[in-house]
């Protein structure tokens, strides 16, 4: 799992890398846009990172998983109102959906939820914030 998050986090990197160089080529207001998508996505990362610790450790802290999923949520929602792109909004979408049924599994009683589909969701989520 952690091999995921570095590369979602090296995703991240190399957009904000690119990005800066691309300004020239990309009206400020996109730039501007993409930025923010990547930041998010790379605040996304860490809150997935949180929460399958916060998943591995439920016997300690079963609290902490809430917290990560809120995290989750409140990013979403923040990269869901500064954008109007169709692929970003799917991703959104379905990373919210994976974010549901791991709070559901929760909620049912399941200790060790599978959060696969979170962490694969935030990937593609940081594929569709490259420019």
């Amino acid at each position: 799992m952690a091999a995921r998050h570095r590369r979602i986090a090296t995703a991240v990197t190399a957009v904000l890398i690119a990005v800066p160089a691309g300004i020239g080529l990309v009206g400020c207001d996109a730039v501007n846009k993409a930025l923010d998508c990547v930041q998010t996505a790379d605040s996304i990362a860490e809150s997935v990172t949180d929460l399958q610790t916060a998943v591995e450790n439920a016997a300690d802290d079963p609290t902490q998983a809430d917290k990560a999923l809120d995290d989750i949520g409140k990013n979403l929602d923040e990269i869901g109102d500064k954008t109007d792109d169709a692929d970003v909004n799917k991703a959104v979408d379905d990373l919210d959906k994976a974010v549901d049924n791991v709070r559901q599994a929760i909620k049912d009683g399941d200790a060790t939820p599978d959060v696969g589909p979170v962490t694969d969701a935030a990937g593609e989520l940081t594929k569709v914030c490259t420019p």
